[in-house]
């Protein structure tokens, strides 16, 4: 016995929503001339795959599986008449677009408008780039293509498959977020050469920046400090690139503290945006210099770092441990300590737990500020390690200069703000 329809008002919206994103995906199909389908056929073949899916549901999933089989029909004869007249082949985009918009004239008739929505909105974006698609993948190597599997097998093989939870020594040791630090420093580091090849010139440094700062602008630093070595020259942009991250990272810090003390942020606030605006600064002066200097990263093979990614994530292990190990032993050296240590590996740890004992009423906000600012300072210093054991002797010097720069901002807030 055949299930009741829908009321009428569900049932027009789903059509309508089904009518209009096939005029939305036919409307980029028209725009460049394709021969094969347009604006109308985009539109009733959607409606075609509403309809399918209307049928289905009222009388059993066969009619869903035999409009499939009519539509692949109706796509391969259409595809064998155009081969016949000998027009010039242009790829199957449009026939598989096809397809994904019958599949999403279904979907509509089943309550999910908002995810038809969005895979029509997709498919439009993707037939609307391919010039731009094009253009990218032309611009990669055979050397760059093996990078994108190698960080695809660490961050979508491995990663995954590692146990997201602290075991070890004083518990502190999760192999998913250890891990997660060599996918991270392998793929920035990959973002920012690709970047840099694409955009070339400053902008390149600014996005690479601002992606890694995002991410981590720890592990930007590591990345950029290592190319450093491998680059034949644009050591100053490089480092511009690590300082543009690290002022990044005190934005998000500041996003940080608005979501979890958002009933604080008065107070908790203006030190640390005075702090964000200095490193801003300094990364601002630095990417100026490196403009006038007019030399850019020259990297012949996108940058292998999983040897030394590996060892950084070692490294984080390490820090980990003995920043467990010294808040256990050392419970007189007090919370500013504490948040030092803390902000070493990770500014975002201090930041998020400090801001929440400010949210329950266990910490005063004018020291949770001086915590929160005190781990940013410990992550700038950290930083300098990566600096000073990676980087080439061109790069040591204004990367260091600025983190110089960044903490002794930090120190004077610090001692001078009320």
């Amino acid at each position: 016995m055949p299930t009741p329809l829908p009321e009428t008002s569900e049932l027009l919206q789903s059509l309508g929503t089904a009518i209009g994103l096939g005029l939305l995906v036919g409307l980029q199909r028209e725009w460049v001339q394709n021969r094969i389908a347009g604006i109308r056929t985009f539109a009733l073949l959607t409606l075609f795959g509403a309809l399918t899916g209307l049928l289905g549901a009222a009388y059993g999933s066969w009619v869903i599986a035999s409009g499939f089989i009519t539509f692949a029909c109706i796509v391969a004869l259409g595809s064998w008449l155009r081969q016949a007249n000998r027009e010039p082949a242009s790829g199957l985009a449009t026939e598989m677009a096809m397809l994904v918009m019958f599949a999403t004239g279904i979907i509509t008739m089943h309550g999910e408008r908002l995810l038809a929505v969005m895979i029509a909105g997709g498919v439009m974006a993707l037939l609307q780039s391919k010039k731009a698609l094009h253009t990218m993948v032309r611009h990669f190597g055979e050397d760059d293509l093996r990078e994108i599997v190698r960080l695809v097998l660490v961050g979508l093989v491995i990663l995954p498959a590692l146990p997201n939870r602290e075991m070890g020594y004083l518990g502190v040791l999760n192999p998913f977020a250890i891990w997660l630090i060599v996918v991270l420093i392998v793929g920035i580091s990959l973002a920012a050469y690709m970047a840099e090849k694409y955009f070339g010139g400053s902008k390149g440094a600014v996005v690479a920046g601002v992606l890694g700062g995002l991410v981590s602008s720890t592990a930007t630093m590591a990345s950029s400090a290592r190319r450093s070595k491998l680059a034949r020259q644009g050591e100053l942009s490089l480092a511009a690139m690590a300082l543009i991250a690290s002022a990044v990272a005190f934005i998000r810090l500041l996003a940080e503290v608005v979501i979890v003390a958002s009933d604080h942020i008065r107070e908790l606030l203006p030190p640390l945006v005075a702090m964000m605006f200095w490193v801003g600064l300094i990364a601002a002066v630095a990417h100026r210099l490196a403009e006038k200097a007019d030399t850019q990263p020259v990297d012949e093979h996108p940058p292998s770092e999983m040897k030394n990614a590996v060892v950084l994530g070692l490294l984080y292990a390490l820090v980990l441990v003995l920043v467990a190990y010294t808040r256990q032993h050392s419970s007189s050296a007090g919370l500013y300590v504490a948040a030092f240590l803390s902000g070493l590996p990770d500014m975002s740890a201090i930041t998020l737990s400090t801001s929440r004992l400010v949210t329950t009423g266990h910490l005063e906000t004018s020291v949770a500020w001086r915590m929160i600012l005190i781990g940013g300072m410990a992550n700038l210093c950290f930083k300098m390690i990566f600096v000073v054991a990676l980087g080439s002797r061109a790069y040591i010097k204004p990367a260091l200069l600025g983190l110089l720069l960044s903490v002794a901002g930090g120190a004077a807030i610090l001692a001078i703000w009320p």
